[in-house]
Parts: structure tokens; sequence; C-alpha cells
């Protein structure tokens, strides 16, 4: 009798239980078995089924998931929490080991008693209830945040070599571009010192203008420029200039009939200056465009990445285009279907309506949904991505010519932690949380899949439709744990 005494005062202190009446402690007090742990025991394991609620005295133990980047701490119970099996509770095995980091006591509460707790013990129950409410929204969370870090790891990749390309093609011109400055320089001083006729040196500067207009050099394929700078070199060789000029003059549109007019205007052996000044500025004006050029891709793609991930906006709801969040997550996916040779197409409807959306948790979805695509399609591939209005909805599809969903698999893809790909490159939440964030915006999401092609199809609410949604910040569809 002392014994159940204290113990019913150790759960009238107890934080989370403690509001209970008397009655009802004292009957988890009857049916309870206090079961001590040591420090570093496994107390719950991945792969056994939860069979008792614990309420934790004292100590300390927290459970660690492994999403396939390594363990991560989850959740935490210490002193005041209820961990465990809950009455009402789906959850069959705990997502991951749970350990615990200090020594302490719990009061365990066998499953079989869970008729009789919800019969007898009614405050308790709602408390219960209550809690894990809460676990299953902290699970969620952790969930969206695990897969948030795994798409980040996924894009960070095809980005860095995306990022990578056009920044070594602005230092390499960037480098060069000193030492062209240079001999610009030189070479102007070298034709300022020239005798020429007025006629002469308009010859000359028409040339220069011809040579700096680059519109056509980007027609020619690599063979036709290598034939290019082949016979310009030989030109050069035959008219005693320097071959150093070939290159800068093949890169321009001027044809060996104008350099031939031009050769006729000057003195037999006088052109080598001229061309040499004139092939110094092409090279500058050829530096300085690939520099604004690899510079504006970088510009491009942190813009989009900035887009994509909302950074640097407030997580509330606002009317979201997505015509624009779905180029920029085939931007920043970009890298990976050229890997694969993958064809991307875009087509959106014109006047497409904007869809009320938090932050940039639809191109979460999109992204979720074209990885996924681009994942199944063998190389050269093709993945087709449509928004349109129907029925007074906005309707997106993920369209791939994969070889299709396995029947007995399509039923459990929205799964949470359900995945066809190998350990560590698929969480098995991508395609969960596209399923709750697409619910969250009041949505559907939908999928068809035969060999040879598999939609994914989510209808979303225009923003006209949904004023009155999103009232409590942060509220999502929440299973219980």
């Amino acid at each position: 009798m002392f014994k159940s005494a204290a113990l019913i005062e150790r759960l009238a202190q107890h934080r989370t239980i403690g509001s209970a009446p008397v009655d009802e402690l004292a009957w988890l007090a009857e049916h309870g078995t206090l079961r001590p742990f040591t420090r570093g025991e496994l107390l719950f394991t991945k792969a056994k089924v939860l069979e008792t609620l614990r309420i934790v005295l004292s100590g300390r133990f927290a459970i660690r998931v492994d999403r396939g980047a390594g363990p991560r701490k989850v959740l935490e119970w210490g002193p005041g929490d209820v961990a465990g099996l809950l009455p009402y509770s789906r959850m069959g095995a705990p997502p991951g080991d749970t350990v615990a980091s200090e020594a302490g006591e719990t009061l365990e509460i066998g499953r079989e008693h869970f008729p009789e707790l919800i019969h007898r013990c009614p405050s308790v129950t709602a408390i219960l209830v209550h809690v894990m409410v809460d676990r299953a929204r902290q699970f969620v969370q952790s969930d969206l945040h695990d897969e948030k870090m795994m798409s980040l790891g996924r894009l960070s990749a095809g980005l860095a070599h995306e990022l990578n390309n056009p920044a070594s093609a602005a230092v390499r011109s960037a480098k060069l571009l000193g030492e062209a400055q240079s001999e610009a320089e030189a070479a102007g001083d070298a034709f300022a010192a020239m005798t020429l006729s007025d006629a002469q040196r308009d010859a000359v500067h028409r040339l220069r203008e011809l040579c700096l207009g680059r519109s056509q050099a980007a027609l020619r394929s690599p063979l036709e420029q290598a034939d290019r700078e082949e016979a310009i070199g030989q030109w050069l060789s035959e008219h005693g200039a320097a071959m150093t000029t070939a290159a800068p003059l093949a890169e321009s549109p001027v044809t060996i009939d104008e350099l031939d007019r031009f050769a006729e205007t000057l003195a037999p052996g006088a052109v080598n200056t001229p061309l040499r000044w004139i092939a110094a500025g092409c090279a500058v004006r050829a530096l300085v465009s690939e520099i604004e050029t690899a510079t504006s891709r970088i510009y491009d793609l942190v813009a989009a990445v900035k887009r994509f991930t909302y950074m640097d906006r407030s997580p509330t709801p606002e009317i979201a285009n997505l015509t624009q969040g779905l180029r920029d997550t085939l931007t920043v996916l970009g890298a990976k279907a050229r890997a694969k040779s993958v064809a991307v197409s875009l087509e959106v409807e014109p006047d497409l309506p904007g869809v009320r959306s938090f932050g940039g948790e639809l191109n979460q979805v999109w992204a979720n949904l074209i990885d996924n695509a681009l994942d199944a399609v063998a190389p050269s591939g093709h993945v087709s991505v449509t928004a349109t209005q129907e029925l007074g909805s906005v309707v997106v599809r993920v369209i791939d010519d994969g070889p299709g969903i396995p029947a007995d698999i399509l039923p459990r893809i929205f799964d949470q932690f359900y995945t066809t790909k190998p350990v560590g490159q698929g969480t098995g939440l991508g395609l969960d949380i596209a399923s709750r964030l697409v619910r969250r915006h009041d949505g559907e999401i939908d999928v068809d899949s035969r060999p040879g092609r598999t939609e994914f199809r989510v209808t979303l609410p225009p923003a006209s439709r949904t004023s009155g949604m999103f009232g409590v910040p942060g509220v999502a569809a929440t299973p219980p744990a």
C-alpha cells in the first residue's frame, strides 16, 4: 500500500498525466509495472512491434531514425513525458531504435490493459490522445525535414555541376582578358604608327567593324569552324601575316573574299599590322562576351534556386505562379536530365490561374515527381510536364515513358517509407510527402501507370477558390501515430 501510494504521488507530479483524477492514477499504479533502465540500453527496436505504454518517471531516451544519411535524433523523452504505444494508435514498429541516454525508470502499461484503461481512465485516455497527435505531428515534421535534406542533396550535386561550367568559363576568360588587352594596346600602337591614306584607314576600320560582329559564328559546327580557321590560316600565310590572328578572325563573320578586297587596298606586305590590331580587338570582344554569358548563366541559376526554395520569403500563403515554379524546378533538375540524355518538355496553358501556396511547398511536389520520373526513364527517354485548367481546377501532369509501376506495387507508392530504390538512394518519403503537401493545399494527387507511360496528376483549386484556406498556419493532414 505504501509503495502504491508513493507511486500515485509520483504520478500526480507527472507533467503530462498528473492532472488526471486520483482514482485514474491509482488504476495506472495498480496495473503498471515499474521498469528501470540503464544508460545505453536499447528500449525499442525498429524491427519489434510496440507492446507497452511507458510513463517516464526519470531518465532520458531518444529515438534515432536513419533515412539513408545516417541516424538522426528525431524525438527525445524525459521525466514527465509519455512514450511507447498509445491508445488508438495505429503505429506498429517504431521508425528507428530508441536508446537510453540517462538511466531512469518508467511505468509500463501493457497493450492487454488498454481496453480497460480506456473505460476506467477517460481523462488519462484523452491526455494520451493529445500526446499521440503531437507525436504524429513531430514525426511528420521530421519526415518533411529529412526529405527536404535528401532532395537538397540530390539537387546540390546537379547544381554544383551547373554552376561549375559557367564559373570555370568566366574565370578562364577573365585570365585571358588581361593578356588580350595588353596585345590589343600593343597592336593599336603599332597600327597608329603606320602611314596610311584615308582610304586605306577606312578599309581597315570597315573590316574591323565587320569582324567585331559575331552573330554568324554561333551557326557554325565545330568541324566547320576548324575548316574555316585552316582556310584563313592559309590566306594569312600567303599574304605574309602572322598565323596568331587566324583563330580570332575565324571566330568572326569575315570571309576570304572580304580579306582579298581588304588586301587590295594596302601595299604588298602591309596587311599584318592592321590584321593584328583587328584580331586583338576581336579577341577582347569575344572574351568579354564569354564572361557576360557565363555570369548571366550563373545569375539565372541562382535566381531560379532562390525562387524554387522561396529563399528570403516569409513562410506565409501567397499566390504562386505555377509556370515559373515548374520552370525553376526543371532548371534545378536540368543537370540530371542532361546526364541521362532525357528530353524534358514543358507545356503550360496560357493565362493559367495562380494557386495559393505556402512558400516553396508546391515546388517540392514538382521536384519529387519530376525527379522520380527522371529516375524511371531509360537514357534518351522523355518526360513531359503539362499544366492546364480543367473543370475549374488547375491540373499539373508529369508523364514519363519508363517501364511503368507494377500493379502489385501501385497501391503502396504513397505509403510512408515505401521505396523500390536501393538503400541510400531513396527514403520512401518523397511521394508520401508530396501527397501530404497536395492535400495541405486542398488538392488531389492521382497516378495511372502502364508499361511505357506513367502519369502523376495533381489537381489544385485556383486561388479564387481558396480565400478561406490556410486559416491556421502549419495545419497539415496528419494520420494517427
